[in-house]
């Protein structure tokens, strides 16, 4: 048993993309910090399992080039995002409509940039700026021959003008909203059914992994700005490529994989492996349930269910770089693409790698519904299609039904924290977000700028991850 010292300043449970956001904060302010993780890896759901030549991501959750965390955390400067088509490709009554499409849309890491260059112009009164519109990326919805799904040459100017104004309006306004189930507010915007049933309620099913659209409409307002500002994306490699740059900028042992912790107190962390371990504060940086079991009585929202689909094919369909998204919702697929055309490190050369995703609870013979569903979709044969995996996650993605509070508490107790999607918006933004905003606290509450303790080593530590 070790000794009762301080064996780091703080430790950090859990090591996914919360807890290493944390853990990159309070290691750069010079906290002496541990982060312990019970699997074998990091990253948590952000996980990519490598099979013959392709990276098949057990999520596949869609980032947006709109996404401030990806520019505030310097551990991600060196993530390389690959784009989608602009917009969203459509598949309603047989042919493909493509909607959302931004004018004047570049690069996802263009895209970066622009976000990044508006966020550190200085204001000429040295005030900061409110959040508005990249130049370049107003959403305009370009006419589809027949007019389906998104309406009349009416409805799809309209829309386009909701996007453009969604854009540019300030975070905090769209907070002041009065909040509905998302479902609700698509319906009381007075947007025409057709525009709504045949758009806007599959994209934000794709991008709130939410079928039945129960979500908070201010979550949802979020997702939508993110779309209409930015391009959704691909991280290069997969989604590990995020939670293993965030590892590359932390200390040399810093991060412990392998390590159950079974316990913990406002000044100490009891593992199943080591014993126990003294700090000055801990911060829970696990998933919600797990949390939970570490803190009895904290809230366990519910689940979105998400199954991913994988197929290799040596004859991908022509579909090129976009996210396909069914109109009708004639299956059990949500939205598909040929990720290796996106990101060609997915696949192997010469074969393609198709993603699909389905939300809710998966049918019975989920790779059987997922194939026919995909003939009518790309309009090719999938009979020859190989199946790599099917990954399901039941608990994928944490519910943000009405009422959602967007900033739970990070600070449960002096020498306590938590974080996680949990505890701001079940995104990836949510969880670099929650990691940010429970290092500052921690910081503040060990006071900034005194010298603290230096983290010393596991005794007999299994190998660093």
């Amino acid at each position: 048993m070790l000794e009762p010292t301080h064996q780091a300043d703080v430790v950090v449970v859990g090591a996914g993309v919360a807890g290493l956001a944390a853990a990159r904060r309070l290691t750069s302010a010079g906290v002496g910090t541990l982060v312990l993780e019970t699997a074998r890896q990091v990253g948590g759901r952000m996980a990519t399992e490598k099979t013959d030549g392709f990276r098949l991501d057990r999520i596949g959750q869609l980032l947006s080039t709109a996404y401030p965390e990806l520019r505030l955390n310097a551990g991600l400067d060196g993530l390389v995002l690959h784009p989608f088509a602009p917009g969203v490709l459509l598949h309603s009554d047989g042919r493909h409509h493509r909607a959302g499409a931004p004018s004047g849309a570049g690069g996802a890491r263009g895209a970066l940039h622009a976000v990044r260059a508006f966020a550190s112009a200085p204001h000429p009164r040295g005030v900061p700026r409110r959040p508005a519109a990249v130049p370049g990326r107003q959403v305009s919805v370009p006419r589809s021959r027949t007019g389906a799904p998104l309406g009349t040459a009416v409805d799809q100017a309209r829309l386009g003008a909701a996007f453009t104004r969604l854009a540019g309006t300030p975070v905090e306004r769209l907070l002041a909203r009065p909040e509905l189930t998302a479902a609700e507010a698509l319906v009381a915007r007075g947007l025409p059914a057709r525009t709504i049933d045949g758009f806007l309620r599959p994209l934000l099913a794709a991008l709130l992994c939410d079928p039945d659209l129960t979500t908070s409409s201010r979550c949802a307002d979020l997702a939508l700005r993110s779309f209409a500002r930015g391009r959704l994306c691909l991280p290069e490699g997969g989604a590990e490529a995020l939670p293993e740059l965030l590892l590359r900028g932390l200390p040399p042992g810093t991060v412990h994989t392998g390590v159950r912790v079974t316990s913990v107190s406002t000044t100490s962390v009891t593992t199943a492996e080591h014993g126990e371990f003294r700090c000055r504060a801990v911060l829970i940086a696990t998933d919600a349930r797990s949390a939970a079991d570490l803190l009895p009585g904290l809230r366990v929202p519910d689940f979105h269910p998400v199954t991913v689909v994988h197929h290799a094919t040596d004859d991908p369909p022509a579909t090129g770089t976009a996210l396909l998204l069914d109109a009708d919702r004639g299956g059990p697929v949500s939205h598909t693409a040929v990720v290796s055309r996106v990101d060609p490190t997915r696949a192997p050369a010469g074969r393609a790698l198709v993603a699909s995703t389905v939300l809710g609870t998966p049918p019975a013979q989920v790779d059987t519904a997922v194939r026919l569903h995909l003939n009518r979709l790309y309009g090719t044969s999938t009979a020859r299609w190989e199946t790599l995996a099917v990954h399901h996650t039941p608990h994928a993605v944490p519910a943000m039904r009405a009422p959602h509070d967007l900033r739970r508490p990070v600070r449960l107790l002096a020498g306590l924290y938590v974080c996680g999607d949990h505890r701001d918006t079940s995104t990836v933004q949510g969880a670099l977000h929650s990691g940010r905003r429970a290092a500052t606290a921690l910081l503040t509450d060990l006071g900034a700028g005194r010298p603290l303790h230096t983290a010393d080593p596991l005794p007999t530590a299994p190998r660093a991850a």
